[in-house]
């Protein structure tokens, strides 16, 4: 089986990409506009990649769509900082250039398997969050975090209406708030550049003020990235046909945590770290308004809780890595991280006061 993957220098695109060469002999052609997370994946002989953007290098996909099997564009911002700041941006990447890729797997007969979202129920009032049955309640227009979900939640029903009047064939997954190692950078200081599992641990790791937005009171079900790949792995395998159509919540409903307390569970565990213990000590918690925060046009749901009853029944999936584990494996990948890249500039810093020292001279 041929494979694209489009964003496959993302989380989940090169997590992805590990498990297939790792697991499966099937290839993978992948782009992005850079390879730094896919480490030995692209020396492999399955793997082909191209350093590229979607909004330009639209003949290469085109050729590779028509070329592969199975499609996932996995290409979005994804970051609600942005969806208040530059909300067309995200509706000009997340929806428009994902339809023309959606258009062309239908021209080429490709099964393409995409990216939905855990935000498109938005507000729903259902204790957990089932994909054939929840509503998808959104706030007022001048709410513009909205156009994120709103856009997935569109290019789920444009991509349903095409499977059941055009024959497409697809699999919508939505993820509901997957962490671990790799999944943004953590020494951006800028608030709301990264998703919030990594915000705050780089906030913790610099030992800065942690900004509670409404108090961290909004819950929400974190899961291992193994766990989803997992799924989705079996979503592309598709034995008997098992995801055709069909729609998935990958989510741990057990790993549900308030967004005070994955900080207070973040600050704990990097504080057993001798190496960051100090700094981590600074680290303190602060509460400030959705509105001083993020601006007016945000809103956020209380709650986000998969059903993932189908998943299960579908795919014989269950996910396996509970809280303790998932917070401890990542924070641990962080803190070897923050700590080794502490010590380079430490050292270079060493190099370049003894090339200028006057004994370095002489």
């Amino acid at each position: 089986m041929k494979i694209l993957i489009l964003g496959v220098n993302g989380f989940i695109g090169s997590n992805l990409t590990t498990a297939i060469l790792r697991d499966t002999d099937w290839e993978v052609y992948g782009m992005d506009m850079g390879s730094d997370k896919l480490g030995s994946a692209v020396e492999h002989k399955r793997f082909h990649f191209l350093e590229g953007d979607i909004t330009i290098n639209r003949e290469w996909i085109s050729y590779h769509i028509k070329k592969c099997d199975v499609c996932l564009p996995l290409v979005a911002i994804a970051t609600p900082a942005t969806y208040v700041s530059d909300p067309l941006r995200v509706f000009n990447l997340d929806f428009e250039e994902n339809i023309t890729i959606v258009r062309q797997c239908a021209k080429y007969d490709t099964r393409v398997i995409f990216p939905s979202t855990s935000e498109v129920y938005g507000m729903s009032p259902d204790e957990s969050f089932d994909p054939e049955t929840s509503p998808l309640v959104y706030g007022p227009i001048h709410k513009e975090r909205w156009i994120y979900a709103c856009a997935k939640q569109l290019l789920d029903r444009v991509i349903y209406a095409m499977g059941k009047h055009e024959g497409l064939a697809f699999t919508l997954f939505r993820p509901f708030n997957w962490v671990g190692p790799g999944l943004d950078s953590i020494h951006a200081e800028k608030e709301g550049s990264s998703r919030v599992a990594t915000a705050f641990l780089g906030q913790i790791l610099r030992g800065e003020a942690i900004s509670l937005v409404d108090g961290g009171a909004q819950r929400r079900c974190f899961t291992y990235i193994s766990d989803g790949i997992d799924a989705l792995m079996r979503i592309i395998a598709n034995q008997d046909g098992v995801a055709d159509g069909k729609i998935f919540n990958i989510g741990s409903p057990e790993n549900d945590l308030s967004v005070r307390e994955l900080a207070e569970k973040l600050i704990a565990i990097a504080a057993t770290y001798p190496e960051v213990s100090e700094r981590v000590r600074k680290a303190t918690l602060i509460e400030v308004s959705a509105g001083d925060f993020y601006g007016s046009g945000y809103q956020d749901m209380v709650k986000r809780k998969p059903s993932i009853v189908s998943t299960s029944r579908d795919l014989g999936w269950q996910p396996r890595i509970g809280t303790d584990e998932m917070l401890s494996r990542t924070v641990g990948y962080y803190v070897r991280e923050f700590h080794s890249r502490e010590r380079s500039v430490y050292d270079h810093h060493l190099r370049q006061a003894a090339s200028a020292s006057p004994t370095s001279a002489r």
